[in-house]
């Protein structure tokens, strides 16, 4: 039986560590796993000495090598979002998914499928930090910025660095089956299959708000979670109507008064869950739940996870380790 063909395609400045998942994955010959395992390559797209961030240089791959044998293309993370990607890497990828090779992109790397027109009317994902803009350059993608990884069809995108972890051992359970997934990640130690999404890593920030009576609400309101605010509560502290009120948020923050009270309450709840030993009830009724069953409504439906399974992979113990995840 012919190896399954995986080839890694890079250029210039991608980073080292999403080059190097997909080569532990499918270039260590695991026999003792699945024989014959992956048949590996890595190219360096174009002519020129191909240099990975920091410090590793591959020389030029042979000219005209054949596409037929390859049965996964992968694409690691590619550094600049807001550059058009190398042409040649674009168009490798565009001719693989013509020929209906299966095609990986880890980071991203989902940029280069997405400038190749790959991901048109599929939904994809990449860094949390790097949805928006995908989004943006490429409005044809339904991006997805909850998920680790994400197959449509052939095409199987993923989020930020060890999240390709997650997304190539995928493709050995969908290759080989779950047994050999779960061991092969025994021997890397990791979980075979993460709970959860990007959301439980992405805790945004508050805005910033320019607005000057919006700007001193929004300050209030955040010392006072706490408390069972409401529209109408928030509307009277700044002298203003409902509407007016709800008209502002909407304007600025791209929300309604209570989404954002709500997005406050759980943002404060896993600072709590990272920094304390407090139990659930307490946070809820600090962060202005009303009770337990509310806060893990909301943190399930916002962070992707429950408020014990974030304390678990998130906690800060007094060692300064954190919790195994």
């Amino acid at each position: 039986m012919r190896p399954h063909s995986v080839v890694m395609a890079v250029v210039d400045d991608m980073p080292i560590f999403e080059a190097a998942v997909p080569c532990q994955v499918f270039g260590v010959d695991r026999p003792h796993l699945a024989d014959p395992w992956y048949r590996f390559t890595v190219v360096p797209v174009g002519s020129a000495p191909v240099r990975l961030s920091p410090g590793f240089t591959l020389a030029p791959s042979r000219d005209g090598w054949d596409l037929e044998p390859m049965d996964t293309l992968v694409v690691p993370a590619y550094t600049s979002v807001h550059a058009d990607p190398p042409e040649d890497l674009v168009d490798l990828v565009r001719r693989a998914h013509e020929r209906g090779t299966r095609i990986l992109s880890i980071c991203s790397g989902a940029f280069v499928l997405a400038a190749a027109g790959v991901l048109d009317g599929r939904r994809a994902t990449t860094h949390w930090l790097h949805a928006e803009e995908l989004a943006r350059r490429y409005p044809a993608v339904r991006v997805d910025p909850s998920v680790l990884y994400v197959e449509d069809a052939n095409v199987i995108t993923s989020a930020g660095t060890v999240a390709g972890i997650d997304a190539c051992l995928h493709v050995v359970r969908v290759d080989h089956g779950a047994a050999v997934a779960a061991e092969l990640a025994r021997r890397l130690v990791t979980p075979p299959h993460r709970d959860g999404g990007q959301a439980q890593y992405h805790r945004p920030a508050s805005p910033v708000v320019r607005d000057d009576w919006l700007a001193a609400l929004l300050d209030w309101a955040g010392q006072r979670l706490h408390l069972p605010l409401s529209t109408s509560d928030l509307a009277g502290r700044a002298n203003v109507s409902v509407r007016t009120l709800e008209r502002r948020f909407a304007e600025v923050l791209g929300m309604s008064p209570l989404r954002w009270l709500v997005q406050q309450r759980v943002r404060r709840a896993q600072q709590f869950l990272e920094t304390s030993d407090q139990p659930v009830d307490w946070i809820a009724d600090s962060c202005g739940f009303g009770g337990p069953a509310s806060l893990r409504a909301h943190f399930a439906r916002i962070v992707g996870m429950s408020p014990t399974a974030y304390r678990r992979a998130f906690h800060e113990r007094a060692d300064g380790a954190g919790a195994a995840g």
